[in-house]
């Protein structure tokens, strides 16, 4: 098995390579290993562009001579079950069968209904020896996104915010108020680049003018959401630019207007955030970063809906201010980023 990990671990490094880039996707990377020798690889590169297993394929097809032959002998390591069903593309299971690759082993089961093990049942149908359950928790962790989306029907969902060394958010007063050095504003954008949407309340956007974008760091800008019951903000704020899509999420209208689209919800008074998560949802937001402010976080902990909260604390000190929100969870990683500290707590 130690060997199967070996490859697999590579498997998850290639994956990775694509996060940012394969949403509503999933990340997946492939190994094509002959007499203990890798002789492909790929990971899934662009939604709607092919997929890992192609792309290792067609390596080996690119840089082999005699691939058919090669790949007829070899064994084929996917970091998630192979597709079955014609989607953007056609079905990995078919093309791992039609070159006759005899033996394949899986990181891990893909949820999605219309692959569900049909992948594996159908490469098992065609004569070739499959192997389940490799790396399987890394596999998953990986795809984190992913299954929570397919499985729960909502993005997965970071909360991230500073706070003072004595624990408040912000001035009361309306001010800025920077916690945080530019380390920690370098590793947020970053973060930015990594997931789909990034939401901030109507204070946050009336006070900050925030851009949300990845200025900071490298890839490319997540969508913006706001939260503007009555649609009260600005309209020469950042977020209304038109420069990547941004939704409004109000009690008036439902409107679009070129990249920004106004959604009114039908309740405001009650599960805002199950309604605004539904809607992502249905608009293949995999991944959302709320960022305030303290009352929008706050709304998100009280209902439940959050996977991941990100903290980071500072040296400054305010003498009064907004109390910083407060979450717990069942495991937490800490680390300093520059001068701040960095925790990170997991909703299991």
């Amino acid at each position: 098995m130690a060997f199967h990990e070996k490859h697999m671990q590579r498997c998850l490094q290639l994956a990775a390579l694509g996060i940012g880039q394969v949403s509503p996707n999933p990340m997946v990377g492939a190994v094509i290993v002959h007499q203990d020798r890798v002789i492909g690889e790929g990971y899934h590169q662009k939604y709607g562009g092919p997929h890992a297993e192609v792309n290792a394929v067609n390596q080996v097809l690119a840089n082999h001579e005699n691939a058919h032959e090669l790949l007829r002998q070899s064994t084929i390591y996917v970091s998630l079950e192979p597709c079955a069903h014609y989607g953007k593309t056609p079905p990995c299971a078919d093309l791992i069968i039609k070159h006759h690759i005899p033996k394949v082993i899986v990181g891990c089961r893909d949820p999605f209904a219309q692959v569900d093990g049909k992948g594996i049942e159908k490469l098992q149908q065609a004569g070739l020896a499959v192997i389940t359950g490799v790396l399987e928790e890394e596999c998953r962790k990986l795809n984190k996104r992913f299954f929570t989306r397919v499985q729960k029907q909502r993005p997965y969902i970071i909360l991230k915010w500073a706070q003072t060394a004595n624990g408040y958010f912000a001035p009361n007063d309306g001010s800025q108020h920077w916690i945080t050095g530019l380390e920690a504003r370098k590793l947020v954008h970053q973060w930015r680049a990594e997931e789909d949407a990034i939401l901030v309340g109507k204070n946050t956007a009336r006070i900050d003018n925030p851009q949300l974008n990845v200025r900071y760091g490298t890839g490319k800008p997540p969508k913006r959401v706001v939260i503007d019951r009555n649609l009260e903000l600005d309209k020469q704020l950042h977020l209304f630019d038109n420069s990547v899509e941004t939704f409004v999420f109000n009690a008036i209208k439902t409107h679009f207007d070129d990249k920004t689209k106004y959604i009114a919800l039908e309740d405001f008074d009650r599960f805002v955030p199950q309604y605004i998560l539904f809607q992502l949802y249905l608009q293949d937001i995999q991944s959302l970063i709320v960022e305030g402010g303290a009352q929008t976080l706050n709304s998100f902990i009280e209902a439940g809906l959050w996977d991941e909260a990100r903290i980071f604390t500072g040296q400054t000190l305010l003498l009064n201010g907004i109390k910083a929100p407060v979450c717990f969870g069942n495991k937490t990683e800490q680390a300093m980023v520059g001068a701040d500290s960095l925790q990170i707590i997991y909703n299991q």
